[in-house]
Formats: structure tokens, C-alpha cells, sequence
């Protein structure tokens, strides 16, 4: 089984304003230059023959260029403990369109539509039981230019003891 995910693939500068702002809270395990990325769409674990399907049927997605920027900060809580950190992006809504494109493309060849609301945002750590305030955290744009998406990325992800190692398996890009 392949466990797979839709994402864009984010510039070299963004990746590094991102890097240069982690650290300082406690209990926090940072993403590394490898895992930062802007999920469109998990996909789960799938056969090679599904894995297949997938990577054609994404290829029919109509990317039209769009500019997006870092924006604000943000937490996913699970059962009352805030497990992730995450950066949004702004403005959200052409990303969200993106999402929508991709998901309706996984649609045509029978895998199910995504159930959870979509809010676009980069992870930069995940947290276990015990964690430190977040507010250490950049809670400012972070300076860096409006960056360009012309393109996603279909990812695979492999779950090691040290964490998700995550390739690319194929790239898309716009018209």
C-alpha cells in the first residue's frame, strides 16, 4: 500500500522564512525542509493500481496560475490539546478552489469526496502529550514576498520512527 497526498510544493524562500521561525517552544516536533508543503488533499493508502489511477486522473486538473502569501498563525486541537502548528495562507480562496479542482478529479475515478472543511495552511510542528505555550511562535506575517503557485505536486509519504518522509511521485503544473 502507497499513502498519498495532493500538495503545492512551496519556493525556496518560503521554506527558509519558515525554518528560521521555528523554535522555542517546548515539546514541539518541527518539520524539516522536506515535510513543508500546503496540502490540497490526503489521500490515504491506496494499491499501486489505485496510486496509478490517482496520478492520471490529477493530471486532467486545470491549474491557473494564482499569488498567494504567508498569513496568519494557527492550532489544530485533538481531544482538547493542541497537537499542530500550523502558517495559513491568504488569500485562501484560490487555494480552496485548487482543492476543490482536485478533489472532484479523485471524484471521477471513485475515491471519495473529502468530508472534513478545508482550511489552507502549512504544519510546522506537531506536538505529544506535553507541550509549551505556542505564543513563542511568530504571530506576525512572516517577512517574505507573495510567492507565484503555478502547479501542484502528488506526494507520497512514509511513516518512519523519526517521522513522515515525504517524495514527490509526480508534478503538475498549469496551463
Amino acid at each position: 500500500m502507497i499513502r498519498l497526498f495532493a500538495a503545492i510544493e512551496l519556493p525556496l524562500a518560503v521554506r527558509d522564512a519558515l525554518l528560521s521561525a521555528m523554535g522555542g517552544i517546548a515539546g514541539a516536533r518541527w518539520q524539516n525542509d522536506d515535510q513543508l508543503h500546503l496540502t490540497l488533499r490526503f489521500i490515504g493508502e491506496v494499491d499501486r493500481h489505485q496510486a496509478a489511477d490517482i496520478a492520471a486522473a490529477l493530471g486532467s486538473v486545470r491549474v491557473v496560475p494564482f499569488e498567494i502569501s504567508l498569513g496568519g498563525v494557527g492550532t489544530f486541537d485533538r481531544r482538547e490539546q493542541i497537537d499542530t502548528l500550523w502558517v495559513g495562507v491568504t488569500p485562501a480562496a484560490p487555494v480552496a478552489e485548487l482543492a476543490k479542482r482536485v478533489d472532484q478529479a479523485l471524484l471521477r475515478i471513485g475515491m471519495p469526496l473529502e468530508t472534513r472543511a478545508f482550511l489552507p495552511h502549512i504544519t510546522v510542528a506537531r506536538f505529544g502529550r506535553t507541550m509549551g505555550s505556542v505564543g513563542g511562535f511568530p504571530l506576525v506575517p512572516l517577512p517574505v514576498a507573495p510567492f507565484v503557485v503555478n502547479g501542484f505536486a502528488l506526494w507520497e509519504s512514509r511513516l518512519t520512527i523519526e517521522g513522515a518522509d515525504y517524495r514527490i511521485v509526480e508534478r503538475y503544473r498549469g496551463f
